[in-house]
This record gives C-alpha cells, sequence and structure tokens, in this order.
C-alpha cells in the first residue's frame, strides 16, 4: 500500500504546527487509500548539516543521516506542513531536506502552510527545491491563515473549507505517488 509520510517542519518551541499536522493526520487517517504516518523533525534532532560529501553522492556517515535516510526512503509521497518564517520554510525544515537526495527522488509533495499570508511564500520555495530533488509537487495545497485559522495566534481551529483542499491534496498526493511507483522501482 502506498505510504504518505506528513512532515511536521517546525521545531520551534510551542510551535502551531504540532495541532496542524495533527489535523492532516485525522483526516488522512479516515482514508483506506493509503497508510499515513506523522515525521516530527523534534523526532530526529538533526544538527546543522554535517556531512562531509553532497547528499547526491549517498554516502552518509553519521547515524542521525542514516536513520532520517532510512525513514524518508520507507515513503511514497509526502505532505509538509511547513510555517512561513521571513518569506520562506523553517531553517530546521530546510536543512533536514537538506541531508537527503535520492531518498526524495521521483515522489510526490502536497504542502499544508500557515502564516500571516497563508505561508504561500513558503510553499513557493519549496516547491523550487523539491523540483531540485525530483519530486512532483501536487498543485492543490492547503493554506491557513494566522488571523483567521488560529484563535489568538496559537490556537488552532480551521475554517470548514480548508478540509476540501485538503481532501484535494491528499486525493492528487496518493495518485502522482501511486504514478510515480515505476520510477522508484527502476
Amino acid at each position: 500500500m502506498t505510504r504518505i509520510g506528513i512532515i511536521l517542519g517546525s521545531t520551534r518551541p510551542g510551535r502551531n504546527g504540532e495541532a496542524v499536522a495533527r489535523w492532516v493526520l485525522d483526516i488522512a487517517k479516515q482514508r483506506s487509500d493509503a497508510e499515513y504516518e506523522l515525521i516530527d523533525l523534534l523526532d530526529y534532532q538533526l544538527p546543522h548539516l554535517d556531512e562531509a560529501y553532497p547528499p547526491s553522492m549517498g554516502q552518509y556517515t553519521q547515524p542521525h543521516t542514516k536513520r532520517w535516510a532510512e525513514t524518508i526512503a520507507s515513503f511514497d509521497g509526502f505532505i509538509i506542513v511547513t510555517p512561513e518564517y521571513n518569506h520562506s520554510t523553517s531553517g530546521a525544515l530546510k536543512n533536514a531536506i537538506d541531508f537527503l537526495y535520492a531518498e526524495w527522488n521521483n515522489k510526490a509533495v502536497g504542502f499544508v502552510s500557515y502564516g500571516s499570508v497563508g505561508g504561500t511564500r513558503a510553499v513557493e520555495h519549496l516547491r523550487l527545491i523539491s523540483g531540485e530533488l525530483q519530486m512532483a509537487d501536487v498543485r492543490s495545497q492547503v493554506a491557513l491563515s494566522l488571523f483567521t485559522d488560529f484563535e489568538n495566534f496559537s490556537v488552532f481551529k480551521p475554517n470548514q473549507f480548508h478540509q476540501d483542499s485538503l481532501t484535494a491534496t491528499l486525493d492528487q498526493v496518493v495518485a502522482w505517488s501511486a504514478a510515480l511507483a515505476p520510477l522508484r522501482k527502476g
């Protein structure tokens, strides 16, 4: 069965992303088209990139990199939950992405973002990065506003219409993940 990882792309204390990622997981787990699992960057404690060789060489030496690579390799596609910091994604998420290369290739990715303008600028950066990693980013996305989807900018209370956007994003990620499967096996 297709496996989709939901990456929680913030490690900040008091992060809003945990509630968002759990919302994504709760909705995804109601589906029967794939297996869904939360991947929390806090669980990996990745330091600033500390591998001597470029990730494209696949010569990982650090135990944390090998563990991270094994996790990412086990999935067929991803939903990335990202905050927007300074018109981009979090440094922790970018660092985690940069640790690997082949493990990302030929996999689908969708985005759920949050921020003052819905986190859309973070997603635009992630789309460029995804292309370089040979990932297929899907068109549909969820953009959550700190002003309308969070009470006092911290208590997650998404508008109901976001569930439709999430369903479309999940549909596309699962379909593209399945379509790319022959490329991952070859």
